[in-house]
């Protein structure tokens, strides 16, 4: 378990497996809500904060979260005002982040610090970062559990959420902040084209098994959190990027768990 002697992968497995425990928390919400795209939209958002950080010399995580800020509440008011084309609401703001970043990124002059935001850096991460990431995470998880019940009508149905007295719109509001912080520390660590991936595979893996809600949310943590376990592993002793291996090693339990499923069923 030489692993372990690094300090470095101490801080990556201490940071993954925060992020794996927060991020299938808002990706359950996001999936039920049938916004599944939305982590792709923010984290191409997050790539223009990240430039425009880089540019005006200020932290890019902090510019990052702002830009994911923005956008998340750009889908919510294109959104609302095209209730029944939700969906083009993310395609349309992640066009902008994509074309924006694209730009912006053409006037970075040092190209390997935007780079890294692409696939991540997680073994890379400052003592600094990670201790973001372990507030962030604190906050994520305090304020999940206290808008459990209302977080939970909202995914399934807002309308009636908004008849049993939930609050929709501070619901939302404070949401959407959640998703945008959870994204842009993420973008950081595992890289702004993963993130999304890590909010929804994990969650469809969970509803193989999940019977309910909560067992979905269960489920989903830790599945993410074995698959950050095991993808960095398999980076550390096989010489492979951290976020990408992760990534594939959850793509491939679910295409196993549902030829699982299938051989099973037909056996039955």
């Amino acid at each position: 378990m030489e692993i372990f002697n690094y300090g470095f992968m101490q801080r990556a497995f201490l940071v993954g497996i925060l992020l794996a425990t927060v991020i299938p928390c808002i990706g359950v919400v996001i999936v039920l809500k049938r916004l599944s795209m939305i982590g792709d939209a923010l984290s191409h958002t997050s790539l223009a904060g990240v430039a425009a950080g880089l540019i005006l010399g200020i932290n890019p995580v902090a510019s990052a979260a702002a830009a994911c800020i923005i956008a998340a509440f750009g889908i919510e008011a294109i959104r609302r005002k095209l209730p029944r084309y939700s969906e083009m609401s993310i395609a349309i703001m992640m066009s902008a982040g994509i074309g924006l970043a694209g730009v912006l990124s053409g006037f970075v002059k040092n190209s390997a610090n935007f780079n890294s935001f692409l696939f991540g850096s997680i073994v890379a991460i400052s003592d600094m970062e990670m201790y973001l990431v372990i507030g962030v995470s604190a906050v994520v998880l305090l304020v999940f559990l206290l808008l459990y019940k209302e977080l939970f009508y909202m995914a399934l149905d807002e309308r009636s959420a908004r008849l049993a007295g939930v609050p929709v719109k501070q619901v939302n509001f404070i949401f959407t902040i959640l998703t945008a912080a959870v994204i842009s520390i993420a973008a950081r660590t595992v890289g702004a084209l993963i993130v999304s991936s890590m909010m929804v595979i994990p969650v469809a893996c969970a509803m193989q098994f999940g019977k309910n809600y909560k067992q979905t949310v269960i489920y989903a943590i830790s599945f993410d959190v074995v698959f950050m376990i095991a993808g960095l592993f398999f980076a550390y002793y096989f010489g492979l990027k951290p976020g990408g291996t992760i990534v594939l090693v959850g793509v491939l339990s679910l295409l196993l768990i549902f030829t699982g499923k299938k051989v099973l069923g037909g056996k039955g």
